[in-house]
């Protein structure tokens, strides 16, 4: 393939990505179709299936995009294993809400933030003992306690939010 097409290509896809970018805020996932985005997108329906299966591929694609920019984030923030940690992230949430929006949308593929756990302070509050159990809880809380907040508008600072997941481990002292 050349240089031309493969340009002509990218700019397909991201037609393709934008438009269903701006379908997902207004509809639910199965409410969107092929032909939408081909119609919004200016794009034929061959040069959507050359580079997707379905709306759930695009969708699946499009998750795992988002999943490599917050991991980029969580990288840049993985010096910090403490609640200023955590409370970047909720900034960082707070600063990007379209974008936590969209990813929580997708929820028919996936349900939760990829978020790094802490093991080393859970270990010191739990003694090893179901720490499994533990994390598993955590994340489903800390991601209950996300949807919340931007269902909300993030109508709490980061700090508030931050001071709500820090408050479950101080009890532990």
């Amino acid at each position: 393939m050349n240089k031309f097409q493969n340009k002509k290509r990218k700019n397909s896809v991201e037609k393709i990505e934008k438009v269903f970018l701006q379908l997902i805020q207004k509809n639910n996932i199965d409410e969107i179709s092929v032909s939408n985005i081909c119609q919004e997108a200016n794009v034929n329906r061959s040069t959507f299936y050359a580079n997707y299966i379905d709306i759930y591929d695009l969708a699946e694609n499009i998750k795992k995009q988002m999943e490599l920019e917050f991991a980029n984030f969580q990288i840049s923030n993985h010096a910090k294993h403490d609640s200023e940690g955590y409370l970047n992230m909720f900034r960082y949430i707070k600063d990007n809400q379209i974008f936590f929006r969209t990813y929580f949308k997708l929820e028919s593929i996936s349900n939760s933030i990829p978020t790094e756990y802490h093991v080393e302070l859970a270990e010191k509050y739990y003694n090893n003992q179901f720490i499994d159990y533990h994390i598993e809880f955590f994340r489903a809380g800390l991601n209950a306690i996300i949807k919340k907040w931007l269902n909300n508008g993030c109508q709490e600072t980061p700090e508030e939010i931050n001071e709500i997941i820090s408050s479950e481990y101080q009890s532990k002292n």
